[in-house]
């Protein structure tokens, strides 16, 4: 779906420089996630279970889509 990619790629851009290592290493593992199970939890269909990739999907799904 074109709008999950541009919630990743808005977070990419705006947030990932300044995040800490741990949620960089959580993006990164967000990003090599099957695409059913991440569009369940960009979806909010499901909840990830690992709190550090739970918190960087909170905070890409917290970015407004202009």
């Amino acid at each position: 779906m074109r709008e999950l990619d541009e919630l990743l790629v808005r977070y990419l851009d705006e947030c990932y420089p300044q995040d800490n290592d741990a949620d960089k290493a959580a993006f990164r593992e967000v990003l090599e996630l099957a695409d059913p199970v991440l569009n369940g939890y960009l979806l909010q269909r499901q909840r990830p279970p690992s709190e550090p990739i739970a918190r960087v999907i909170d905070r890409i799904l917290r970015r407004d889509i202009t």
